[in-house]
């Protein structure tokens, strides 16, 4: 090997060791004992009820260096939670989330914003009784750590949109009872 290819040759292999590597997307699954979507709503005017529900999978991918992501959440509308057993099988029936016909509520992003190092929004298709509508969450905190238990890395993140409950045929009693639902996610989830 002559000296000019010798030299050219470490040439490449410097600089690709001094490129700087760049981080693929993680994939982080949905840890379901920390992740509560919920509801509230105007009752009547009386006060704001609040309900839940207790089973939620799916995944997040994030990029940070990229600062992109997405997301894919699958919400089990029969795990409904109000505290009381009579109105949650009472909300589950046709007037409402007719979970009988529409077990699963799903939500899937198409663009996630950043400001700065944390997504700020995220766009994406909310479907609820086989209606889907496009929605905005609006993401009021973040935070990526190392599990302290599980020692992977772990990712946590509340957000909130509010729909109207009618465009999604569940507006049975409204505008008595709202027809305007917060709807709040707080989730967590742990690197796959």
């Amino acid at each position: 090997m002559s000296r000019i290819a010798r030299l050219t040759a470490a040439l490449l292999v410097s600089a690709a060791a001094a490129s700087p590597v760049l981080a693929a997307p993680q994939t982080y699954v949905i840890d379901s004992t920390h992740t509560f979507p919920s509801f509230s709503y105007s009752h009547f005017g009386m006060s704001i009820q609040m309900s839940k529900f207790d089973k939620t999978t799916g995944t997040v991918t994030l990029d940070k260096e990229a600062k992109t992501g997405a997301v894919d959440v699958t919400i089990d509308m029969k795990s409904v939670s109000t505290g009381y057993a009579t109105f949650d099988e009472h909300i589950q029936g046709e007037d409402f989330l007719d979970t009988a016909k529409y077990p699963t509520a799903t939500f899937k992003s198409t663009t996630v914003s950043f400001d700065g190092d944390k997504p700020a929004t995220i766009e994406g298709e909310l479907t609820i009784k086989g209606v889907t509508k496009p929605v905005t969450l609006k993401v009021n905190h973040f935070a990526t750590m190392p599990h302290p238990m599980l020692k992977k890395d772990a990712i946590g993140a509340n957000a909130s949109t509010v729909i109207k409950r009618s465009e999604f045929n569940a507006g049975k009693y409204a505008p008595n009872v709202g027809d305007e639902v917060t709807i709040t996610v707080s989730l967590e989830a742990i690197q796959n």
